[in-house]
């Protein structure tokens, strides 16, 4: 038997023993998947928050979730990588989202999931299951995700084979600039990050507090990696990465226009990649998403992420936009006829 259940306080979820246990750092080796993820968003982002679980015995799949005046979508922002449901070893995924897809409906009209990730099975399973519990669902690549695969390459051997203009930044550039990595939250790496960000080519940061805190608590457990580049004594460059799971996470890096000849980003990120490969042993570094250029000549494999927009086909205020798309393929049809 299927129990259904929503939870709007997070706090109430921290005190479920066996659900807090499932969306900890022990079961989930990546923070988007991990209750305090969702909790900093709630706390420092303005996000109302929704966590749908479904639960068969001890086997638990948990949809998240947040509200807006629209309706419902994935409990995400632009600090995260990705979006996907959080199931227990023991789960019958397909069985728990389609009693879970079946019970939002009447929840809500209209859903939409944003960064689902196609590699491991999630946007696939997700589609599956709503339109099982008879959802229309209309899916579409939405954003990119690149990722370096070592296959138990050393460092040295990494960059052997990156091109050739990085190289020769590397070694035109690197005696120029010192670079140090911080495992332990430091407040005065952080401040020369939020200064160099502000002088940076960046957009505002969108929420400061979301990322300190996150940056504090990946600090006291160890996982975090933040790298500072410095020339002639001055901050000039900044990233912030975490390690855990086998997985290195590069979160947000920056560097000062006037010290754009430099290259101080390249030579930090040079630094913190041999930290990850040699120190921490990863087996994968994954780049967030966007397609920006320069990630391509560190990274060597793109990924997509899926936009679900899930439907409910009886729901009236649905019927305009499917008569829309409905009409829109046949122009389609009749131009290809």
């Amino acid at each position: 038997m299927i129990a259904i259940e929503y939870h709007a306080d997070l706090k109430e979820v921290q005190s479920d023993a066996s659900l807090a246990a499932l969306l900890s750092p022990e079961m989930q080796q990546a923070p988007f998947d991990r209750l305090a993820w969702w909790q900093g968003l709630a706390e420092h982002c303005g996000i109302d928050p929704l966590l749908a679980v479904a639960r068969d015995g001890k086997a638990t799949a948990v949809l998240p979730l947040q509200r807006a005046e629209s309706g419902l979508s994935g409990l995400a922002n632009w600090y995260s990588f990705r979006l996907r449901p959080v199931t227990s070893p023991d789960a019958n995924t397909a069985e728990l989202l389609t009693a879970l897809a079946r019970d939002l409906a009447k929840r809500a009209p209209r859903l939409t999931l944003s960064g689902l990730p196609g590699e491991d099975g999630s946007a696939d399973l997700t589609e599956a299951a709503f339109r099982k519990a008879g959802w229309i669902a209309l899916r579409e690549a939405c954003d990119t995700n690149h990722v370096l695969q070592l296959q138990g390459r050393s460092y040295d051997d990494y960059l052997a084979g990156r091109p050739g203009p990085l190289r020769t930044t590397l070694k035109r550039k690197t005696a120029k600039v010192e670079t140090r990595i911080f495992k332990q939250f430091d407040a005065e790496a952080w401040a020369d990050y939020e200064d160099i960000y502000g002088e940076s080519w960046k957009p505002s940061e969108g929420s400061p507090d979301f990322l300190r805190a996150f940056a504090q608590a990946e600090g006291a457990a160890g996982r975090l990696r933040l790298g500072v580049a410095y020339a002639e004594g001055r901050a000039v460059a900044a990233q912030m990465w975490t390690v855990e799971g086998g997985t290195a996470f590069i979160h947000k890096l920056a560097h000062r226009e006037d010290a754009k000849p430099l290259s101080p980003g390249t030579v930090l990120s040079a630094a913190l990649f041999r930290e990850v490969i040699d120190v921490d042993g990863v087996g994968l570094i994954d780049f967030g998403t966007g397609n920006d250029g320069y990630k391509r000549d560190w990274m060597e494999e793109v990924r997509a992420r899926y936009r679900l927009d899930l439907i409910r086909p009886e729901a009236p205020q649905n019927w305009p936009f499917l008569a829309k798309r409905a009409l829109k393929r046949l122009a389609g049809r009749g131009k290809r006829g």
